[in-house]
Parts: C-alpha cells; structure tokens; sequence
C-alpha cells in the first residue's frame, strides 16, 4: 500500500471525521425525538451518549489539524504527540460515558426494586435503536478502514467511539423489547442491559488510553519492528555492530535512532553516502515522516 503524504492523510482523516459528524446529528436528534415520543428514558440516554460523539469529532478534526503541522522552533519533532493527547481526551470521555450510564441505570433499578415502575417504551424507539446500530456499525467500519490506512490512533479511537455507540443502542434494543413484549416485571431488562454495554465501553476506553500513555511516556517500539529494523540497516554488508538502538513512537510518525560502525579508512563522504541510504530504506519501510538519527563509529 502506496505510502500517504500529510497532506493526504490529513485530508482522509478530516473527512471520515465529517462524515461521522454527519451521521451522528441525524442520529441524535433522531434518536432523542423517538426517546420522547416513545416514553424511553433508555432511548433519551442513548440519544446523549451519541452527542458526546460530537466532541470527539471535534476533538479530531482540531488536534489531526495541529498534529499535521511540520516541526518549528519550539517543536523539533513536530506536533504528532497531539494526536496522542486526542486519543487520550475521547478514551477518557468514553470512561466518562460509561460511567453516566452505570450511575443513572443503577439509580433506575433502585428504584424499580423500591417499587417504582418502569415506563413501558412505543415502537418508535425500537426503530430508532434498529436504525443507529446498522448506521454506527457501518459508520465504524469505514472509519476503521480510514484510520488503518492513515495510521492515525486518533480517528482509530473515534471509530471505535462509533462503535461503542452501537453496542449501547444494542444494550438499548434490548431493554426496549423485553419492556415492550414481556410484562412489566422485564422492564428491569433495560437498566440492567444498559451496565453490560457499559462495562463494554470501559475495556473500549482502556484499550485506548494505555498504549497512548505509553506513547507520551516514550516506550519503546515492539521487539518485532525493532528486530525489522535492525533487519533492514543490517542488509547492507559495509555496516557492522549495530548497537544502542532506540525507538519511540511521534503521534503516525515513528522516531529510530541507533550507531553502527563501518571501515576506520573509510571517507566522510562515503559514510554520509550510506547513512542517506539507510534513511532512505527506512522511510520507504515506515513513511516520509519518519525521524532518523545515525551515529557512524569506526570497526574496532
């Protein structure tokens, strides 16, 4: 697969943002108008959780914008951690989601078991449920596609906002239809649903943010790739001993830095002509975007 540019990549990942925001207006607006003619306080809160994918799209756009910046003076290697941070913001408002439908749903339960009934919801929000599953899940797979593509792990982590949108209008159909088709004795089916989803998009939230923390905290590429790399300097038989390597990840953008020796007699000439070689093969391996470093040492 052809190697973007940055201004493409910028390109693709604002517009499957737009397209999502998109989506997302039809779907709450939808969504909170079937929740109150058709009495489901459920429907209501799904209609909320999908509005909070308003602030992640934003989110996107500002930061992707910014992490497309080339590097200044007060940023040598450029701006790609603030797509980091990004990932960082919509998987803690994930977590902040979740939470809001644990409080409020096991509020709703507490007050069905103190005898307080549960409204029994019009098919209208069982269509309206129906019809944001089918949209979020094809609305997460184009938007997964894209940030594979694009490697961005802040349009990956919107994507599967997208999705865990989806799995709570799930947690929702279901509650409506056991309220809707069972007696009323189900229609703690709801709530109950609600805390499963719930507990779905903590494990969304926390896939998120730890290997961002790790991102900001400068941890190390995968031994695999760090081995690939080693692999590929390595192939050219006028290098030797490559040692004290060292790699982090820049936002898309990876860092690589290592020394390897070459002959003693060599030229500066020539030792420059390789390390420009090396960059090159790098690149071509892992993006134009990629930062290089190498320490030429004599054989000893």
């Amino acid at each position: 697969m052809p190697t973007l540019t940055n201004n493409q990549r910028e390109k693709a990942i604002s517009k499957a943002t737009w397209v999502g925001f998109g989506v997302n207006v039809f779907l709450s607006v939808g969504k909170l108008i079937a929740g109150i003619l058709g009495r489901s306080g459920a429907m209501v809160a799904d209609a909320i959780h999908s509005t909070s994918d308003f602030i992640t799209d934003i989110i996107v756009l500002v930061f992707v914008k910014i992490s497309a910046k080339p590097k200044d003076e007060d940023h040598d290697y450029g701006h790609g951690k603030y797509e980091t941070l990004a990932t960082i913001v919509i998987g803690l408002m994930l977590a902040g989601v979740a939470i809001g439908i644990f409080t409020s749903n096991a509020q709703r339960i507490a007050s069905y078991i103190n005898g307080q009934p549960l409204n029994r919801p019009g098919i209208i929000a069982m269509v309206a449920a129906v019809v944001s599953i089918i949209s979020k899940e094809i609305l997460y797979w184009y938007t997964i596609s894209v940030a594979n593509k694009t490697e961005s792990q802040a349009l990956k982590a919107n994507a599967w906002h997208h999705r865990s949108d989806a799995f709570s209008s799930i947690g929702t159909l279901l509650g409506i239809g056991g309220a809707f088709f069972l007696s009323e004795k189900w229609r703690i089916l709801d709530p109950l649903a609600a805390i499963v989803v719930g507990a779905l998009i903590i494990k969304v939230s926390y896939d998120l943010i730890i290997p961002s923390l790790n991102e900001l905290l400068e941890r190390s590429l995968p031994k695999e790739q760090e081995d690939e790399i080693e692999c590929i300097v390595m192939n050219d038989n006028r290098l030797s001993d490559l040692h004290n390597l060292k790699t982090r990840r820049i936002g898309a953008s990876i860092a690589i830095e290592f020394h390897v020796r070459v002959h003693g007699e060599m030229t500066v000439n020539e030792s420059h002509e390789i390390t420009k070689q090396i960059e090159q093969k790098l690149r071509t391996q892992y993006g134009d975007s990629t930062q290089v470093i190498i320490h030429i040492e004599p054989i000893k």
